[in-house]
């Protein structure tokens, strides 16, 4: 709570016949007019005499436990919700259990106000500069360079080279073998590469590249891959403690887990988040989870807003305005090349 201290600076006088004939003398203001002694404004004056300026000063809050002011910076803040200040430590202390219940109301408003504004912008493919697709099977991770390529640019590369497999982006030839390709992922992990912490991690939780199957290897090397800002690292620790693969089942730290995926752009996370409100009974949360996921052109998610309009808990103003938003941002990551492969893919032939 913030109060308004009010300060009285220097000295007014004569304030009553200020007009064009006013001058300022020495910071005061004076009049070479003649003040009637009877006159009702002297009365004025006596009453505003050492009165200057008025400060305000919103700087100042008081101890929300015993009400003593104190500087704004110089205050404990409660580092939960931000709300009340503390002149000490002890006072924080002794008001705890009688502000826990708002404390804890108002970070879960600031819980929610981050987890559903919108997504941040998709990773860029580092060749054409279009936005990623948020499937992950539109796109490559190249264990040479360390970049994530879109399928468009691998599909024209391998047609300019005739078929010789190099990388898009840095040119460097495909590995011929799994124990070359997990050298240069380890590589990649040596120089804090988060992409390769999630794609070694896929390795170890099928087993594939002559690596054997391990799940907790998976599981630890998602949550360093998270923790360095791959979001779809996160997603995938949270299915793990979801389903319980390599740990005991924990579906709210697998939610937990999803949440930070989704607050960092992953849209599968997000649409997972959806599925698991929808289950709990939370539909409110789950359709504000696929109307997010639908704008930003997941496809999956799409559907289940369609369905939400069709059982009349999507509005049709929602729903139009979902399906404008997700063609913009497929339109933003469509191209020729891209429909190339797509087509290739779908044909066998890439």
């Amino acid at each position: 709570m913030n109060y308004i201290t009010v300060q009285y600076i220097g000295n007014i006088s004569n304030m009553s016949t200020a007009d064009d004939n006013t001058v300022g003398v020495g910071g005061k203001i004076t009049s070479n007019k003649e003040v009637c002694p009877s006159c009702e404004q002297n009365t004025v004056d006596n009453i505003t005499e050492g009165v200057d300026n008025v400060v305000l000063d919103n700087n100042v809050s008081a101890c929300a436990s015993c009400g003593k002011e104190g500087n704004n910076d110089d205050m404990n803040t409660c580092n939960k919700c931000k709300m009340v200040k503390y002149c000490n430590a002890a006072c924080k202390k002794k008001h705890r259990t009688k502000h826990k219940k708002a404390c804890e109301k108002r970070v879960a408003e600031l819980h929610d106000e981050k987890l559903f504004k919108d997504p941040p912008p998709n990773e860029e493919c580092p060749i054409c500069m279009l936005p990623l697709p948020p499937d992950t099977g539109q796109s490559v991770f190249m264990s040479c360079c360390g970049k994530v390529c879109c399928n468009g640019c691998i599909y024209s590369m391998k047609m300019r080279t005739k078929g010789i497999d190099i990388c898009a982006f840095c040119r460097t030839p495909y590995s011929f073998s799994g124990k070359e390709e997990v050298g240069r992922i380890k590589k990649l992990i040596n120089k804090g590469n988060e992409g390769a912490f999630y794609y070694l991690a896929g390795v170890y939780s099928r087993g594939v590249l002559g690596v054997p199957q391990d799940h907790k290897q998976a599981n630890e090397l998602w949550l360093k891959g998270g923790e360095l800002g791959c979001a779809y690292a996160y997603n995938s620790l949270g299915k793990s403690y979801y389903n319980g693969r390599g740990v005991e089942v924990d579906t709210n730290k697998g939610q937990y887990y999803w949440e930070l995926a989704a607050m960092g752009g992953d849209l599968m996370a997000r649409y997972n988040l959806g599925v698991a409100e929808g289950k709990s009974g939370n539909f409110h949360r789950s359709k504000k989870h696929f109307v997010i996921a639908a704008r930003a052109g997941y496809s999956i998610a799409l559907g289940n807003v369609k369905q939400g309009f069709i059982d009349g808990e999507v509005s049709k103003d929602e729903y139009a305005t979902t399906l404008r938003a997700y063609q913009r941002s497929i339109d933003e990551m469509k191209s020729d090349e891209r429909d190339k492969a797509a087509l290739a893919k779908a044909q066998g032939e890439f």
